[in-house]
């Protein structure tokens, strides 16, 4: 992990932040300098103001201060960048009341590019990126529809009781009215996770079919042993162009059959900017007769959001297949170098729209999941 990461993190004895050093490293903080809150809720200030006040909070605290350096560092980032969608998502009113509709998502995406800029590795990063996400999760926990789904989601993509001590610094961080029962709420939020065996680390399921299930069919049981009725095995690849996803399919996909985009675009002399909606309905033909005969396949697309990998997921799942999901990632500079040694680079536009719906795929998604660093 890159010597930045750790060194903006306070350490023992003194536990100093270094603000100056922080606004002029990244241009994400100095953004959120000015960003209205809505002064209901956040009395104390501007984003910036807040995100410096949570992360003193964060420092302050004793739990997190007793955590072992690396865990410090992962819940440190995850509080510095908790709000980092603010600016690109802050909306006032009519009414001069100020939202930020949609800035934890949003936020889960833009923190995976930055850190991938920094070299932290996709675990540590994804770490991070979904305690952005579900940062306020602890505040409406039992309040939502599906609580234990919800939890057990938290359990797998970070840690819930990481997380309860962000949401505890968000809340000391701020001057509203409700800050006791948001405190209240969080201990809430850690009792109820003790109690479902997902607090200090993923949520344990009876086998992966079993948990595959349980992510895709409300009302199961999480601790009901499904029967395993897959008849095939489907191999999903995820990741951005020149990652190194053909040449992953070249070493260990073996003699299966491999149903690429990029084939299909060549072989309709279809352009990757123009619309793919023929190219996606041919691969698709293509994948129910494989699965009509319970054939294993790859499946070779980017596949960078949740929404896109949902639609093949529930295709390959209504002929009871087995999915296994293998993400490759490789540096920035590496994959720089890769495209523009392609026949065909992908233009800098087209990847940065790519940036901005890149989501790393995890096990509430899948029976398996490979992450491959290039």
């Amino acid at each position: 992990m890159t010597t930045l990461f750790h060194a903006v993190v306070p350490q023992a004895p003194s536990w100093r932040l270094d603000w100056q050093d922080l606004h002029d490293a990244f241009g994400w903080i100095r953004a959120l300098s000015g960003v209205p809150q809505d002064p209901v809720f956040h009395a104390e200030g501007d984003v910036w103001i807040h995100t410096r006040l949570v992360c003193e909070a964060l420092v302050e605290d004793p739990e997190w201060r007793a955590l072992p350096e690396p865990r410090r560092a992962l819940i440190f980032w995850g509080a510095l960048l908790h709000d980092v969608a603010k600016p690109a998502c802050t909306l006032v009113g009519a009414d001069g009341r100020v939202t930020a509709p949609g800035h934890s998502r949003r936020g889960q995406i833009m923190a995976r590019r930055l850190l991938w800029q920094l070299g932290v590795p996709p675990a540590e990063r994804e770490f991070v990126c979904h305690l952005v996400t579900h940062h306020q999760v602890p505040f409406f926990l039992l309040e939502r529809e599906h609580p234990q789904r919800l939890a057990f989601t938290v359990s797998l993509q970070t840690e819930c009781r990481a997380l309860s001590l962000l949401t505890r610094a968000d809340a000391r961080g701020r001057d509203c009215p409700d800050k006791a029962h948001l405190l209240e709420n969080i201990e809430l939020f850690q009792e109820y996770c003790r109690e479902n065996a997902c607090f200090e680390g993923p949520r344990r399921f009876p086998s992966d079919h079993s948990r595959f299930l349980y992510f895709r069919k409300p009302g199961r049981s999480p601790d009901y042993l499904a029967f395993d009725d897959t008849r095939s095995t489907v191999v999903l690849m995820s990741g951005l162009p020149a990652s190194g996803k053909d040449h992953w399919i070249e070493r260990n996909s073996g003699d299966m059959r491999v149903i690429s985009l990029d084939a299909l675009r060549s072989e309709m002399q279809t352009e990757a900017d123009a619309h793919q909606g023929p190219v996606v309905a041919r691969a698709r033909e293509q994948a129910r007769a494989a699965l009509g005969h319970s054939e294993n396949f790859v499946w070779n697309a980017t596949s960078l959001s949740r929404q896109i990998r949902a639609q093949c997921i529930d295709l390959f799942a209504a002929y009871n297949a087995r999915i296994k999901i293998v993400c490759v990632e490789t540096t920035p500079d590496d994959l720089t170098a890769r495209n523009r040694a392609r026949p065909d680079p992908v233009p800098a536009k087209a990847l940065d729209r790519m940036f901005d719906r890149w989501e790393c795929p995890d096990l509430t998604e899948c029976h398996e999941l490979t992450v491959v660093s290039n």
